[in-house]
């Protein structure tokens, strides 16, 4: 495995939280910066040493309601 992706949302308090596609790999940040590092240490963490995928994808996801 090349790649673990995520999907990244903003929660109601404007932390965001990261859910891996395929793995039960999740954490939240207030920030995005914040973010980054808790990914990394919860992969790492995650996987035994040397196993981990050398990439972490993000996707970000956003959800906007519209009037008519």
């Amino acid at each position: 495995m090349n790649e673990i992706l995520f999907l990244v949302e903003e929660a109601e308090d404007g932390s965001l939280r990261a859910q891996a596609v395929g793995a039960a790999i999740h954490t939240e940040a207030d920030t995005l910066e914040e973010l980054h590092q808790e990914l990394r240490d919860a992969v790492h963490c995650h996987y035994e040493p040397g196993e981990a995928p050398p990439l972490i994808r993000l996707h970000h996801v956003r959800q906007e309601l519209l009037t008519l």
